[in-house]
């Protein structure tokens, strides 16, 4: 950050599992188009040239970020009746939640363009909720998220 912007305050906190870095500048809007005022569902966001660029190249990446700040794994269960007896059934699911319908599409397009199968789950009537459920769609997403710290 400091090469980047060598004219600014540039400071490290160092937290457990992680590097927490502050920066101040005016120029902070150039590198990030979609930073504004008020609450980002409230507004478009929408990725520019540039970022659509990096996204394609590596989108991966950029699901693991989506997930590792809006999203989670989960281990869900339900009930199923085996050989005339109720058992547990427990299997991995991901979900990601997002308010903003533009960054659910920029999640769920991007999904789309990795082959991973995903759906709404909604809550109290809004689609806030994006799951991936099937086991091999959960499976690639696993070798590609790793861990949250």
């Amino acid at each position: 950050m400091r090469s980047v912007f060598p004219g600014n305050s540039v400071c490290r906190v160092r937290r457990k599992g992680c590097h927490e870095v502050k920066l101040s500048s005016r120029h902070l809007w150039c590198l990030f188009p979609q930073h504004g005022s008020g609450k980002k569902h409230e507004r478009p966001i929408v990725l520019e040239p540039w970022q659509e660029a990096i996204v394609h190249a590596h989108p991966w990446e950029f699901v693991r970020g989506l997930i590792h700040s809006d999203g989670c794994r989960i281990t869900n269960w339900t009930t199923r009746v085996i050989a005339g007896e109720r058992k547990r059934y427990e299997y991995p699911r991901y979900f990601f939640t997002n308010a903003s319908d533009d960054i659910r599409k920029l999640f769920t397009d991007t999904c789309d363009a990795l082959g991973i199968e995903w759906t709404h789950c909604t809550r109290n009537g809004n689609p806030y909720n994006i799951s991936v459920a099937k086991k091999t769609h959960v499976a690639l997403l696993d070798a590609h998220i790793g861990p949250k710290y």
